[in-house]
Formats: structure tokens, C-alpha cells, sequence
């Protein structure tokens, strides 16, 4: 619905009103004064010649709607611009001339007032239908009834509306504006008997709907200037939001403009306020506490609505709202259309169907009566045949029960065999049970193998250890040795006296090595009896099998007792130490390390390492023989 037509509607009323006789004729004199009237209420200058000059060639008589609509829509709606004159003030003068026809004093008695019923006309016209003569639908009924109810918090009920509509069904139709004013002046649409409630509702819908007053609240404003926090009466529509000092709306204070490039965002509390946010506009940025989270919610909301309408290009919400409404009814109208003429398309099809079903049905029974016949003379033929089928049965019987009798004697047989296999199958179980103890017990024997193997890996590692740590004993005496070297510059003096001591030495050497070379074929013969005793004996087997040897590495002997001939060789070298004249010994912390680390001692103890460890492998071989 468009600007004009708005107007049109309110001029509808008070054309009527002048319409004494109701044949839709009016006089020259009178649409004289409509038209000033008009001219003054919409900020209009004045054309008293347009309209002598329209109306020339009718001085005395009545002047038709349809003369004056041409004259009306060239000279006053054309030159209508909206937001230059007041809505408001333009729908009370055509109310005026209207209710002083149409208006009935027993109204005025009831719930709503005088000036209720200039609000509810004005939302009538607002809701009503773009067709003369102006009717709500009973739909539209249903919604602003709604809208009051929820103002005055209460739930509508429509057990009145639907009593209306029964007491005179031509109201589902459309209802006229002074039918609706009656009713709601005799409470039978509102169940309510506060006329000051009802006044209030119909105010703050007439607010919301009429003047687009998408929201409205106390809340405070921080200041421009002097930065201080202010409460304001603020009062939200669609372009604009104007605070004023009080609800009474007579100091207005300022307004923010909007437009489709505003924001509206929460900030956070701060001096001492809370439930803050903020409205960003081209120019400031306005501050805003609302009272709680709930009121802010909803106030971001509202402006955010307003925002979208303005960059949707729309005036109103409650307009837009209705055209929703009339386009929702006009697809579920098309809709139903749509749907009786469906159901007529498949009732046709129902009829089709049943009368080709009937067809069908006698040409089945036609059919099935041949078929019938047909059968009656084939069981003719099969009884004939059948008996003499049964003369042929009765001799397989017998054939049949002769091969029974033979089967049956079959059957005790295989049940005979099924027995002994049983048992057999009881036995092998038995075997199997026994076997599986047999596995059982090797596989206990090769883990206990494993864990032996780990004890020798272990010792190996401990031995290892020992190792290193000799070594590091070595590395100490050499360090020694390094810082004894100046006392062998001393000792070179006595170098003389000790190589008498010298040759003596060599003879012990030769000696040494001759009982070494002994001592190594006893150790050829005892590696050969290591090799023999490192092969492992498996589970199952016998000693002298071949099975896959072991690991000969064996961990180095641990200090301790000494074997036989490491001891003799030792003792030998002890005796020709004393055997030494003390003379010959000036310094024997310096003789020893020499004697020690010469390339003769070196093979020495070498070979006797060598023993040593044969005679401790032996052992440990031995032992794990025993074990095993």
C-alpha cells in the first residue's frame, strides 16, 4: 500500500460523510470546503480556480465521486509529499467529519473513549482492504485484537469474535469500521472492564503501529560536552530515535538519526554504569546504559530492525508486516484453489478407475467361467488317469517296503560302526590331551634354557665391566709412569749395577717360556674339550648329536683365586725377586714397572690371561652341562 493510498482512505471517510443521500453524489459547495480543509491539512497552497474550472459546466448541482477523483488526484494527492505535513492531524479532520455522521453516542458509554475510537479508526484504515467500501477481514480482526491484548498482558480469547461471526455470518466477509467500534465498545471482543487499561493498550498499539514506534524506555545517555550520564525518555522508529526528559514527550533533548551504515554493538561496564552499549553513527558515537541485560537485548534488537528496514528501503514495519500477511494469504488461497481442483481431478480419476475396474471384473468372471469348465473336463481326465495310477502305486508299495525293510537293516549297521568310531574318537582325544602335557612340560624346559641363557649374558656384562675397569687401572699406572720418568733419569746411574740382575732375569724369562709353551698345549686341550662341551643339548635329543653351537664368547675372569699354572708361573717370578741382592734394588718401585711392561713380561701375562680364562670357561661350561 503506497503513500497515497493511505490518504485516499481517510478522504474516503469524509467524502461519505457528505454523502447525505447515499447515492454517491456530493455538492459543489461542499467538496469546496473538503478541499480547503485538505489543502490546509496536508500543506498544500490553496487553488480555489483548479477546482471552479474542473466543475464549470455544474454550478448548482451534486458533483459525483467519479468527477471529483480526477480533480483529487491531480490537484491534492499529486502535490502530497510525505514527512511535510502531519499524518496524525490529517486523519483527525477526516475522522471529524466522518464521526459526526457514522459516530453513535451508545459508543462513547462503553470501553473505549472518544479519542480510543479516532486511534482504532486510524489503525482500521491501516489494516483494511485496498477495495471500497474499506472492510477488515476477519483475519486482520484476530491480529490488532491480538496486539491489545498482549498490551494490556492478557491472553485473547476468541470465543466473543467466533460469537460475532455466528450471530451474523456476513462479518467472515469483512467487517466495517463503525461494526467494529460497537463491538469493541460493548467489550465483546476484549474481555476486559478497565477502560483505563483499554485505553492504555489501544495507545501503545496506536504508538507502535501508526507512528512506526518500534520501541520505547527510560535509559541513560552520556553527555557531549560535559560527559555526564543523564536519564532520557527514548523513543525508537524506523529513521530516527528522539529522547525527550519525560514520557509526556513535551522537552524533546535531541535525536540520533540513522541509516543503513549504523551500528549497534555492547560495550563494556564502566564508570559505575552497566548494561552499556553504543550506537555508531557517521558523525558520534553514542553511549546508552539500559536498565538490565534484558532491556539492552532488546533495544539492540529494535535498532537493528529499524537498521534493516532503512537499508531494505522500507518506511515501516507494521506495513511490511501486513503485506507479508496478505501475500501469505494470497499463496494459501491459490494453495486451496490448487488443492480443490486436485481433489476434482482425482475424484474424476477415482471414477475412471472404478468403471474400468468394473470392466475388468465381468471380463474376470467370463474368463474364470471358461476357465472353470475347462477344469471341470481336465479332473475328468486326471481321475481316470488316476486310478489307473493307483493300481500302479499299490505294486511300488510294495517294492517300496521290501527296500525299507533293507534300509532299516543298513541303518542298525552304520549305527553299530558310528559306535566304534566314537570310541576310537574318545581315545585319539585322550592322545591328543596327553601330547599337549608333553608340549607343555618342553615348552617349561626351553624357558627355563632361556633364563640360563640370560643369567651367562649377564654375567658376560659383568664381566665386561670388570674389564673396563682394569683398563682404567691401567691408564692410572701409566699416568704413574709418566710422572715417575724423571726419577728413571735419577736411577740411570744404578742402570750398571742392575744388569747383572738383568741377565739373570732373561734366564727366568727362557724358563718361563718353556713351561708357556707347556702351559699352552694343555690350553689346546682344553679348548677342544670346551668346543666339545658348548654344544647344546636340545629337548629330546642325545649327547653327541649334531646341534647348532653356542655362543663361545665367555665373560673374562672375574679377580679372584688364581688357576694352577697361573699361580706357579707367579710364585716362580715372586722366588726370583728374593733372590735378588737388596744391593742390586735401589729403587724397586722404579725396577718394577720396567721388568713389568717389557715386551717378555707383556707375552707373559698375555698367555697366562690366556689360561686363565680357558680354565674359567671350562668350568662354566661344565656347570651348565650339569644344569642342563
Amino acid at each position: 500500500m503506497d503513500f497515497k493510498s493511505e490518504l485516499l482512505k481517510s478522504i474516503w471517510y469524509a467524502f461519505t460523510a457528505l454523502d447525505v443521500e447515499k447515492n454517491g453524489k456530493v455538492s459543489k459547495s461542499q467538496l469546496k470546503v473538503l478541499s480547503h480543509n485538505l489543502y490546509t491539512a496536508l500543506h498544500i497552497p490553496h487553488d480555489p480556480v483548479a477546482l471552479e474550472e474542473h466543475f464549470q459546466d455544474n454550478d448548482d448541482g451534486p458533483v459525483s465521486n467519479e468527477g471529483y477523483m480526477p480533480y483529487l488526484n491531480k490537484y491534492i494527492l499529486a502535490k502530497a509529499n510525505d514527512g511535510t505535513f502531519d499524518k496524525e492531524t490529517f486523519d483527525d479532520l477526516c475522522w471529524m467529519m466522518t464521526a459526526k455522521k457514522n459516530y453513535k453516542p451508545g459508543m462513547e458509554a462503553g470501553l473505549c473513549s472518544r479519542k480510543d475510537a479516532f486511534k482504532l479508526w486510524c489503525l482500521f484504515n491501516m489494516l483494511s482492504e485496498d477495495r471500497y467500501p474499506l472492510v477488515m477481514i476477519p483475519e486482520e480482526v484476530e491480529y490488532l485484537l491480538k496486539k491489545i491484548a498482549s498490551a494490556m498482558s492478557l491472553e485473547w480469547e476468541r470465543n466473543g469474535l467466533d460469537d460475532c461471526y455466528c450471530q451474523d455470518p456476513t462479518l467472515l466477509d469483512g467487517m466495517t469500521v463503525w461494526t467494529f467500534l460497537e463491538l469493541m465498545g460493548s467489550g465483546r471482543l476484549l474481555k476486559s472492564e478497565s477502560t483505563g487499561a483499554v485505553s492504555l493498550a489501544v495507545d501503545e498499539v496506536f504508538q507502535e503501529m501508526y507512528h512506526d514506534v518500534l520501541k520505547k524506555g527510560y535509559m541513560w545517555k552520556k553527555g557531549l560536552v560535559r560527559r555526564n550520564w543523564n536519564e532520557r525518555w527514548f523513543v525508537l522508529k524506523p529513521s530516527v530515535i528522539q529522547y525527550y526528559v519525560s514520557e509526556d514527550l513535551k522537552e524533546k533533548k535531541g535525536e540520533i538519526l540513522l541509516d543503513k551504515r549504523c551500528v549497534t554493538e555492547a560495550i563494556q561496564d564502566k564508570e559505575g554504569r552497566r548494561c552499556l552499549f553504543c550506537i555508531k553513527t557517521a558523525n558520534r558515537t553514542f553511549e546508552i546504559s539500559a536498565s538490565d541485560l534484558k532491556h539492552r537485548l532488546e533495544w539492540m534488537q529494535a535498532i537493528q530492525t529499524a537498521i534493516r528496514l532503512l537499508a531494505e528501503g522500507k518506511r515501516s514495519l507494521h506495513k511490511e508486516l501486513k503485506l507479508r500477511r496478505r501475500e501469505n494469504r494470497e499463496q494459501s488461497s491459490k494453495q486451496q484453489t490448487l488443492q480443490g481442483l486436485q481433489e476434482e481431478k482425482r475424484q474424476e480419476r477415482q471414477i475412471q478407475e472404478r468403471e474400468q475396474l468394473e470392466a475388468e471384473a465381468l471380463h474376470k468372471e467370463e474368463e474364470e467361467r471358461e476357465q472353470q469348465q475347462h477344469m471341470q473336463r481336465a479332473l475328468e481326465r486326471q481321475l481316470r488317469e488316476a486310478e489307473k495310477a493307483r493300481a500302479n502305486m499299490e505294486t511300488e508299495i510294495a517294492q517300496k517296503e521290501a527296500e525299507s525293510e533293507k534300509q532299516r537293516l543298513r541303518i542298525r549297521e552304520l549305527e553299530l560302526t558310528q559306535q566304534a568310531l566314537e570310541k576310537a574318537l574318545e581315545a585319539e582325544i585322550l592322545a591328543r590331551v596327553e601330547e599337549e602335557r608333553a608340549r607343555v612340560r618342553q615348552a617349561s624346559l626351553l624357558e627355563e634354557e632361556e633364563d640360563k641363557l640370560k643369567q651367562l649374558s649377564r654375567l658376560k656384562q659383568e664381566q665386561e665391566a670388570l674389564l673396563q675397569q682394569t683398563q682404567q687401572e691401567k691408564h692410572e699406572i701409566l699416568q704413574d709412569m709418566t710422572e715417575k720418568a724423571q726419577a728413571l733419569k735419577v736411577a740411570s746411574l744404578e742402570l750398571e749395577k742392575l744388569q747383572e740382575s738383568r741377565q739373570k732375569s732373561n734366564q727366568f724369562l727362557e724358563e718361563a717360556k718353556k713351561k708357556l709353551c707347556r702351559a699352552s698345549c694343555h690350553v689346546k686341550h682344553w679348548n677342544v674339550q670346551l668346543n666339545r662341551l658348548m654344544k647344546p643339548i636340545s629337548p629330546g635329543g642325545h649327547v653327541g648329536h649334531d646341534q647348532p653351537a653356542l655362543n663361545t664368547e665367555l665373560p673374562v675372569h672375574q679377580r679372584g683365586a688364581f688357576a694352577s699354572n697361573e699361580f706357579i708361573v707367579k710364585k716362580q717370578l715372586c722366588n726370583t725377586d728374593r733372590r735378588l741382592p737388596a744391593a742390586h734394588i735401589p729403587n724397586s718401585q722404579s725396577v718394577w714397572p720396567s721388568r713389568l711392561y717389557s715386551e717378555e713380561e707383556e707375552e707373559v701375562q698375555e698367555q697366562l690371561r690366556k689360561v686363565s680364562l680357558t680354565e674359567t670357561d671350562s668350568k662354566r661350561c661344565e656347570t651348565n652341562r650339569s644344569s642342563h
